[in-house]
């Protein structure tokens, strides 16, 4: 018998995870924070113009609230394999298996949780959002416009009652800009 798979989702996956899912629960991550610190050169962004993709950059005192993803029984072998494809297409993220903690007090442990590798080339950490924000507004990748990212990531968290301060900061800043051009 196959262990179930639990996964963190903090920015597509809450909104556009590609595989079936038989439960989610808001969780905690605690010792990471969400950023805009990855260079997208596939999804949002090409080599030639590149946009910006969250990832959790490791932080003592923070946490990022976001959704556990629990895989459909019997899917998690096929659930791996995806979201390796998708998450490990540069190598920029790291699989890793964290702790949360659920809004009930529980925890469970083994979590697949793709975290930003700051070693990569692709980490970027020192971007301010008004550079970020100008970064996302102009951006297309594979996956379509940097902005929609944003704009779908920080709606599906207000949704859920976990809105990030950073990312509704952006949305105002990459609208303004793209009210604009």
């Amino acid at each position: 018998m196959t262990a179930p798979l639990w996964i963190f989702g903090y920015g597509s996956l809450l909104w556009n995870p590609g595989f079936p899912v038989s439960e989610t629960r808001i969780a905690r991550l605690s010792g990471w924070h969400r950023s805009f610190c990855m260079t997208s050169i596939h999804h949002r962004g090409t080599e030639d113009d590149p946009g910006l993709v969250l990832a959790l950059d490791a932080a003592k005192v923070a946490y990022c609230d976001g959704l556990a993803l629990l895989a459909e029984p019997g899917s998690e072998d096929e659930t791996l394999g995806y979201l390796r494809e998708r998450e490990l297409i540069s190598s920029a993220y790291l699989e890793t298996r964290q702790e949360i903690s659920f809004r009930d007090g529980t925890r469970q442990n083994d979590v697949l949780t793709f975290v930003i590798n700051r070693d990569h080339w692709q980490y970027c950490g020192d971007h301010s959002l008004e550079k970020q924000a100008h970064i996302i507004a102009g951006a297309v990748g594979g996956r379509g416009p940097n902005d929609e990212y944003l704009y779908n990531t920080a709606s599906h968290l207000a949704e859920l009652g976990i809105g990030d301060d950073d990312l509704e900061t952006l949305v105002a800043h990459v609208r303004a800009l793209n009210a604009v051009s």
